[in-house]
């Protein structure tokens, strides 16, 4: 399931729904991403996050779809949070059930990878000093490409 909002949720119970994916699964691998106070810029006071509807919910669907291509996925959720956020607001929830830890892990953290790359989120750092759209990190996106060296 994929939630797009600007409200907060409840990631313990998100997780208590994750247990309830059947008697197969024996392993869940979570991720809460939270806003913190450096980027781009220093002294980061919040966030406001934008995304393009409908599509954005059609990217993440073939991101878990992809992943239980590659992995054992019994159930995930993804939940991104847009509009203003403040420092330690949770932005984004991440968690997969599956038969095994290995992988319930690799196909939490490809979500979570690819979402920073694929999924159509813009990202502003909000500061004293002023508005600042933060570009695509480097290091996200040779983690994008990690995943796709590893599945050819």
């Amino acid at each position: 399931m994929i939630s797009i909002q600007s409200e907060d949720f409840d990631s313990g119970a998100e997780y208590a729904a994750l247990r309830d994916s059947g008697a197969g699964t024996g392993a869940i691998a979570t991720f809460t991403g939270l806003v913190r106070d450096s980027g781009d810029t220093q002294g980061v006071s919040g966030l406001f996050l934008e995304h393009y509807p409908g599509m954005t919910e059609q990217v993440i669907a073939g991101l878990i779809e992809e992943a239980s291509q590659r992995w054992d996925v019994r159930k995930a959720r993804v939940i991104h949070r847009v509009g203003r956020l403040l420092l330690q607001e949770q932005i984004v929830f991440v968690g997969v059930c599956s038969a095994h830890r290995g992988d319930a892990f690799a196909a939490c953290e490809f979500i979570m990878d690819a979402l920073k790359t694929s999924a159509p989120f813009w990202k502003k750092e909000l500061s004293e000093s002023g508005e600042h759209w933060v570009e695509q990190k480097a290091s996200d996106v040779a983690r994008g490409e990690a995943w796709e060296a590893d599945h050819r």
